[in-house]
This record gives C-alpha cells, sequence and structure tokens, in this order.
C-alpha cells in the first residue's frame, strides 16, 4: 500500500502562486502524478514524474506556469503553480503507480484525498 496525502491548496489571485505537496509513505511508487477536477468537469491528467530518472510530463494548459518535482528524502512530490488562472480554481488530487505513466487517474493503484486550489480574478 502507498498513502498519500496531499497539502498546500488555498484561495490565491489570478497571477499568483502556489506549492501543492504530497507526502507518499508506504510501499514505493514508481511514478507520481497530479491531476485536478473542476465542479462539472471530469479530472484531467496536470503533471507526472517518473520517480527515480526525474523525467516530467505536463498537460499542455499547464506547460511553462507548472512545475512537478520529487524531493527522495523527504518522499514528497511538489507541484509548484506559477501564473494561476481562475480555470486553474479545482480539487488537485495526487497518484502513484508502480509502474509506467498513466493519463487517466483510475488507471493509478492509488490516490490522495485531494487539496482545493481557488484562484480569483
Amino acid at each position: 500500500q502507498v498513502q498519500l496525502v496531499e497539502s498546500g491548496g488555498g484561495l490565491v489571485q489570478a497571477g499568483g502562486s502556489l506549492r501543492l505537496s504530497c507526502a507518499a509513505s508506504g510501499r514505493t511508487a514508481f511514478v507520481m502524478g497530479w491531476f485536478r477536477q473542476a465542479p462539472g468537469k471530469e479530472r484531467e491528467f496536470v503533471a507526472a514524474i517518473r520517480w527515480n530518472a526525474g523525467t516530467t510530463y505536463y498537460a499542455d494548459s499547464v506547460k511553462g506556469r507548472f512545475t512537478i518535482s520529487r524531493d527522495n528524502a523527504k518522499n514528497t512530490v511538489y507541484l509548484q503553480m506559477n501564473s494561476l488562472k481562475p480555470e486553474d480554481t479545482a480539487v488537485y488530487y495526487c497518484a502513484a503507480d508502480r509502474g509506467g505513466i498513466h493519463y487517466k487517474y483510475n488507471e493509478y493503484d492509488y490516490g490522495g484525498q485531494g487539496t482545493q486550489v481557488t484562484v480569483s480574478s
């Protein structure tokens, strides 16, 4: 089992920044991902990282604004979000997989409870 705990969400004005954290415990995961779900919309892929190689993947909508990274010592993955827009408002979920990169949340082995990000205009 892998337990995931997200933190760092909150309310921010458009153009501002937030950093989300996802602390992982339990068995080793090889891939960590971030997804988000806005009201009335499907959960969508945001970013992912291969734990060992550090290779990163991003949705087109966040490229150049968001950065995913990991801290091996803390077993934590971060999502640095800059130049936030109102359309980034969503619940952000962390996910972990012991296999490869997936672009659908339900294909990951483990998921977190989510953290709310609200961007005001």
